[in-house]
């Protein structure tokens, strides 16, 4: 149905709105009609009774009728000189109802006693008085009767509404298809962008191009471009992230079954006679297992997200040793370019995920030893910790290049976050989500040309940790 549609209800609502101004036209109109009308009575009245004046003698009566009846009056009185004087007269049909001055008659009166003219059915008889034309005396008046009158003003105002019907036609009808031009069309078009966009949102090409010329269409156009933009920019990161999970998934199913291979010969490495070997044995079993580790709990992301942390007593100091052992086998704290130190009290335990914490730690430490590395110059990174009564937290601080605005802004996002060339920013998304499953918050302390501090931030308090960690 035509109401149904925008520009439907635009041709109504205009026909209507026109019908309605010309309604509020037509009360002043009838009601000046009306005064026009009883004026010409009067200045026909007038010339009547300057022709029997003209005559200085009494008329035949049949003259004096018609007379009356081409004035349309029953009776005139004209004053001259302070004078009354009935000059032309009928027998009047009925008493008089009603007395009009058009001397005294304001809008508000002259519209009142139109109204009052048209609501009257029966045919009545009322006097007027008004100044003759051209100062031909003092004052005029006549009686008349309404039925003329009114049937004059209904045929004038039903002329008044015809017009008023085709004119609010015709521009209800030039309205409906400027707007459905200027408006609905365009309107049609940006749905037809997004109707198609919808049917591929991968497809660059169906991205909308901004192009209409009214500013706020344009406005529309423009938001819709760039949300495309972004939807289509974040669907097709989606979808490498995920063909991304199905390779690291594979990769790490046999890198599991390799590592695990790799652990059995590893134990019996610890029984070697070379103290070098009996030393290093237990940290490369050590390794090797969270390596096997890491790649079950890969495939468990690949189907859901990271197991919910094993929250136990772990000695922060022994924990952190680890860590350093591992970057310096990694070329970290070898070569004099990077050092390492462990200022964490050799009594200071956490309440935590050893193997998660490890994880975190370890990408933490392995960033600013990158970082570090990048520059060519000798630096150094610290772990320590302090705790208070609500919170354990942990320091990882270097005095690397600190973190470029671009990293920042993008700390925590995977693929848009990292701070070297070639990075991917995962460690830190790891790191970050490793920490919340504790229900603390890893933090950026501080970054800048001194160097970058990060904090992790774990509750003291259980239930804290089990609620944060649901």
């Amino acid at each position: 149905m035509i109401f149904n549609s925008l520009s439907g209800r635009f041709l109504l609502l205009t026909t209507v709105f026109v019908v309605l101004a010309e309604v509020l036209i037509l009360v002043p109109a009838l009601a000046g009609f009306r005064l026009d009308y009883l004026l010409l009575r009067l200045e026909r009245a007038q010339i009547a009774s300057l022709a029997l004046l003209a005559a200085e003698d009494v008329i035949p009566a049949d003259l004096e009728r018609e007379l009356l009846a081409n004035a349309g009056v029953f009776n005139v009185v004209l004053r001259r000189d302070e004078m009354r004087e009935l000059v032309l007269s009928s027998p009047i049909p009925s008493e008089i109802v009603a007395t009009y001055d058009l001397r005294e008659s304001g809008p508000v009166t002259l519209v009142r006693n139109a109204m009052a003219e048209l609501l009257r059915t029966e045919n009545a008889v009322i006097r007027v008085m008004g100044e003759p034309v051209r100062d031909a005396g003092l004052l005029i008046e006549v009686t008349t009767e309404t039925a003329p009158l009114r049937a004059a003003m209904l045929e004038y105002g039903l002329r008044v509404l015809t017009l008023s019907a085709v004119i609010s036609v015709l521009t209800a009808v030039l309205l409906f298809f400027a707007v459905r031009k200027l408006m609905v069309l365009p309107i049609k078009r940006v749905v037809a962008h997004m109707t198609s966009y919808a049917q591929a949102p991968e497809d660059s090409r169906r991205i909308i191009t901004p192009g209409n010329g009214v500013r706020e269409l344009r406005e529309a156009e423009e938001a819709l471009h760039a949300m495309q933009s972004q939807l289509t920019a974040a669907l097709r990161q989606k979808e490498r992230l995920a063909q991304l999970g199905s390779a690291v998934a594979k990769v790490s199913h046999d890198l599991r079954n390799i590592l695990s291979t790799a652990t059995l010969f590893a134990d019996r490495l610890e029984g070697s006679a070379d103290p070098m070997v009996v030393r290093a044995a237990p940290k490369l079993v050590g390794s090797l297992a969270r390596a096997v580790n890491l790649c079950e709990t890969t495939l468990a992301f690949g189907r859901a997200e990271e197991p919910p942390p094993t929250l136990t007593r772990v000695p922060l100091r022994r924990l952190v040793d680890d860590v350093i052992d591992g970057e310096a086998l990694s070329g970290g704290g070898e070569n004099g370019v990077v050092r390492l130190e462990n200022a964490v009290s050799p009594a200071f335990q956490v309440r935590a995920d050893a193997e998660q914490l490890h994880r975190v730690l370890t990408n933490l430490v392995r960033n600013a030893r990158q970082a570090i590395e990048a520059t060519g110059r000798p630096g150094r990174i610290e772990i320590a910790a302090h705790e208070d009564d609500a919170t354990w937290s942990i320091r990882v601080r270097d005095d690397g290049p600190g973190l470029p605005q671009k990293a920042r802004d993008n700390l925590f996002t995977a693929f848009q976050g990292g701070a070297r060339k070639g990075g991917t920013g995962l460690g830190l998304v790891i790191a970050a989500e490793l920490v919340r499953g504790h229900g603390g918050r890893l933090e950026l302390g501080e970054t800048g040309a001194s160097g970058t501090t990060f904090v992790i931030c774990l509750p003291r308090a259980e239930g804290t940790i089990s609620a944060a960690a649901q």
